[in-house]
C-alpha cells in the first residue's frame, strides 16, 4: 500500500492502515507527503516522499490510497493507475465531469479499480433502507430529504491554502459543505434515489449558496435535484451551526417515514405497516471492500466505485459554475466567543429544508431572499 497525504483526513488513514496490518492484511510500504519528515513520526520507518511519480518508481505498489488537497485528487488518482495500481480517492474524487469522464476512461483502459471514499456507502443501513423502500412499507416515496449541521472553528479555513476557496492558482478547488463536509449526505441521499439504476445522474440541480465567514466558497448551502419521474431529493447543510448534530438522510412516503443517521448506521423507521422501530447495523470499510474486490478477480461490485459518481459530481459543477455565493449579512450571524460564527436560526432552517422539501430560497428567510443582496 501507498497512503498519499498523511496529514488532515490522511490520519485517519494511516490508523486504518495500521488496522489492517495487525491483522495481516495489508502493509504500509511508503507515503507520499510534502509536508516535513518531523510531521510524519507516526509512519516510523516507512518511508515519505515528496512526488509520487518517485515512489511508484522505487516501489511496488498493488493499492495507492489519496488523502491529499482537492485540486490534486484526479491527477495523482491517474499517476497511481498509470502505474499499475488500484486507488482509494478520497471525495470529491475530481472536481468536474470532465475530469471524471477522463478518470474512468483511464481506469478501464489499465484495468484498475477506483473506489471513493464515500464511507457511508459501505453502511449496511443503506441496503436496509432501500429494501425497506422496495417492500412497499413506507408507500410511495414523495421526497427524500439531507441534513447536516456541523460547528466548525475559524481555523477550519485557515487549515490549508485550498480550504474555503472555489479556485486556487486557476485550478478549480470546489470546496463548499456540499462537495466536501457534508457529501456523504449528498452521496447517501443521491444512493436512495437511484435504487435500481446506481449510475442514474440527476435531470438537472439547483443549488444555492451561502456564505457567514470570510470565504469564496459556501458554508451554508441546498439543493435540489430530480433522477427522471422519482421523488426530489433536497439536502441542506452548514457549518454554522450552534452546535454539532447528527447528519441524517430522510425518506418520505405516503405510509411512513425513515430517517438513516448516516454516520452511526442508524435507522429509524416510523410506518403504519410496521410501527416504528430503530436498528443500528454494521459497516463494511471500503479499503477492505476494495481488497476483497481485488482478491476474488474483480468479480463482486465495489460499493463505492468511480462510475458511481456521476450523479454526485453533477453536484460539483453546479457548485463550481454557480455564479456567486451569497454573503449572509452580519445582522443574522453572530460570532461565539471569536472560536466560530453561528448564522440566528441556521439549525432550524436545514431541518425545514430536509422535512418539508423546500430550499432556502423558499422558506421565507430574509437572507435568503432578494431583499438582502448587496449587503
Amino acid at each position: 500500500m501507498a497512503l498519499v497525504g498523511v496529514g488532515g483526513y490522511g490520519a485517519w488513514h494511516l490508523r486504518n492502515l495500521e488496522r489492517l496490518r495487525q491483522a495481516g492484511e495489508a502493509r504500509l510500504a511508503a507515503a507520499c507527503d510534502p509536508i516535513p519528515a518531523a510531521r510524519t513520526a507516526e509512519l516510523g520507518p516507512v518511508p515519505v516522499y515528496g512526488d509520487l511519480d518517485e515512489l511508484l518508481a522505487r516501489h511496488r505498489i498493488d493499492v495507492t490510497v489519496i488523502a491529499s488537497p482537492i485540486p490534486t485528487h484526479a491527477r495523482l488518482a491517474a499517476t497511481a493507475l498509470r502505474a499499475g495500481t488500484d486507488v482509494l480517492l478520497e471525495k470529491p474524487p475530481v472536481t468536474s465531469s470532465h475530469e471524471l469522464s477522463r478518470l474512468r476512461a483511464l481506469a478501464a483502459e489499465t484495468g484498475r479499480s477506483v473506489q471513493v471514499g464515500f464511507q457511508s456507502l459501505g453502511s449496511h443501513a443503506l441496503p436496509a433502507l432501500t429494501e425497506l423502500i422496495g417492500s412497499g412499507a413506507l408507500g410511495a416515496v414523495t421526497g427524500i430529504g439531507g441534513a447536516g449541521v456541523w460547528v466548525r472553528p475559524f481555523e477550519y479555513y485557515r487549515r490549508a491554502p485550498w480550504a474555503g476557496r472555489r479556485l486556487l492558482n486557476g485550478e478549480a478547488v470546489v470546496d463548499g459543505t456540499l462537495t466536501n463536509p457534508f457529501a456523504h449526505a449528498v452521496a447517501t441521499a443521491f444512493a436512495v434515489a437511484q435504487t435500481g439504476s446506481p449510475e442514474r445522474t440527476p435531470d438537472g440541480v439547483e443549488v444555492e449558496l451561502y456564505r457567514a465567514h470570510d470565504i469564496e466558497a459556501d458554508d451554508t448551502a441546498c439543493l435540489r435535484a430530480r433522477f427522471g419521474g422519482s421523488a426530489a431529493v433536497v439536502v441542506a447543510t452548514t457549518v454554522c451551526g450552534p452546535r454539532d448534530q447528527d447528519p441524517y438522510v430522510v425518506v418520505h412516503g405516503e405510509e411512513g417515514r425513515a430517517v438513516l443517521h448516516y454516520e452511526r448506521d442508524r435507522l429509524t423507521v416510523e410506518s403504519r405497516e410496521s410501527g416504528t422501530w430503530r436498528r443500528t447495523y454494521g459497516r463494511t470499510d471500503l479499503l477492505e471492500d476494495l481488497l476483497a474486490h481485488v482478491a476474488d478477480g474483480r468479480s463482486t461490485p465495489l460499493l463505492a466505485p468511480l462510475h458511481r459518481s456521476g450523479a454526485f459530481t453533477a453536484v460539483v459543477d453546479a457548485v463550481r459554475q454557480a455564479q456567486e455565493v451569497r454573503r449572509v449579512p452580519p445582522r443574522y450571524w453572530r460570532d461565539d466567543a471569536g472560536r466560530n460564527r453561528v448564522i440566528h436560526g441556521i439549525d432550524e432552517f436545514v431541518r425545514r429544508a430536509a422535512e418539508d422539501m423546500a430550499l432556502f430560497s423558499e422558506q421565507g428567510i430574509e437572507w435568503a431572499s432578494g431583499s438582502t443582496s448587496g449587503e
